[in-house]
């Protein structure tokens, strides 16, 4: 049973509305089962952190017994993005977007994104008064700034307006939590990641004097191939040995012309993924705007130890572990990390545990208060009482 029968009972002013963040005792109940929709605009065909992460999400949410219903891209009419057609961007969302809401009928509503899709839900469920939770996964501003020059100020000021009405906003680090506290976000809660460890392994048979006839050490970039990402920091670097990069996005052509040296891959999924992460020798990470990367725990899991700048991202997941070198010089980095044993980066990844973030989530959930012992004698539902 749902704690209420209809979304427009959540809109109705019987009392002040209260939200509360799900507790453990809570959690603890077997009986409780919810019915979850998250709202992306980041979804498959598009690879990246944020698809990987809400996807090992719903897994494990299934996993648990709870019911999960996406709303992507996928089901609107969409554009592509200017100057990055990969990702499509829904079309005058609104509509339809509250129509599935409310078929759905959730017990919890996360917006995962500030697209169109998570700009039209965040007004949905300010105009009816419904609670909501939201995630900060990408720095738009840093990268609209990258891309065109706009200003930042503009950006936090946007994004500030898009999260204030939240009940939780959910960060992958304590580093990302201060800086958005200095911000004026509020007191973000933390939701961290983790990594699929029966995928990501080191696989030995994989060693050899060459790989994909690339001559060794092989050095490896996974991610999307966009000016933000700094790519050209690692392709530019005097390196014995290859670079591969894998991923697509909007400079790939331009880094192909520009560096022939390189082996560009292309998009890998699942085990081909897995494969290159093991095959190579060294994870360049060279990004100084990732407010986490998941790339980083996948390399570790496989057994790669990970180069990078001591940025926010790498100084939270690796911080001095000897899993890595975090240097200025991402050059330095690269040579020193080829020196660190496989054995201590798969123990340092195995720490992170896909079911442990999704508590965290799910503790960080905006739900209806309890309600009022007289208020459940009169018959509104009280949320505790699912099943």
């Amino acid at each position: 049973m749902s704690p209420y029968s209809t979304l427009a009972d959540l809109s109705r002013p019987l009392r002040a509305r209260k939200t509360y963040r799900v507790s453990e005792p809570v959690l603890g109940r077997d009986a409780q089962k919810l019915k979850i929709v998250i709202v992306s605009d980041a979804a498959p065909p598009q690879v990246n952190g944020v698809v990987r992460t809400l996807g090992e999400l719903k897994r494990n949410l299934t996993a648990m017994g709870h019911e999960v219903i996406s709303i992507t891209p996928d089901l609107f009419t969409t554009i592509p993005m200017p100057s990055y057609p990969e990702i499509r961007l829904a079309l005058f969302p609104g509509r339809k977007l509250a129509r599935m809401i409310e078929a759905a009928n959730p017990n919890a509503i996360h917006i995962a994104t500030e697209g169109p899709l998570g700009l039209a839900a965040r007004n949905y469920c300010v105009r009816r008064n419904l609670p909501f939770s939201t995630s900060f996964h990408t720095r738009f501003g840093e990268y609209l700034y990258a891309r065109t020059g706009f200003p930042l100020n503009w950006s936090y000021a946007f994004l500030r307006w898009f999260h204030a009405k939240a009940t939780s906003i959910m960060v992958a680090t304590p580093s990302l939590q201060a800086e958005l506290e200095g911000r004026g976000f509020g007191k973000p809660f933390i939701w961290s990641r983790g990594v699929d460890t029966d995928l990501f392994r080191p696989r030995p048979e994989l060693a050899g004097e060459h790989y994909l006839d690339l001559p060794r050490p092989v050095y490896l970039y996974v991610g999307r191939v966009a000016v933000e990402k700094n790519i050209e920091a690692f392709l530019d670097l005097d390196l014995i040995g290859s670079k591969m990069v894998v991923g697509d996005g909007p400079r790939l052509e331009h880094l192909r012309k520009r560096h022939p040296e390189t082996h560009f891959a292309g998009p890998l999924f699942g085990e081909e993924l897995a494969k290159a992460y093991a095959a190579a020798d060294c994870f360049v990470f060279p990004s100084k705007t990732d407010t986490f990367g998941l790339v980083l725990i996948e390399a570790l899991a496989a057994g790669t130890p990970v180069a990078a700048y001591p940025v926010q991202g790498p100084l939270d997941v690796i911080g001095d572990a000897p899993v890595g070198v975090l240097d200025n010089d991402l050059g330095v980095a690269c040579r020193k990390a080829l020196g660190i044993a496989p054995d201590a980066c798969r123990a340092f990844a195995t720490g992170f545990s896909w079911e442990a973030c999704t508590r965290q989530f799910l503790a960080n959930l905006a739900l209806e208060e309890v309600p009022e012992p007289a208020a459940v004698a009169q018959g509104v539902p009280n949320v505790l009482e699912l099943g």
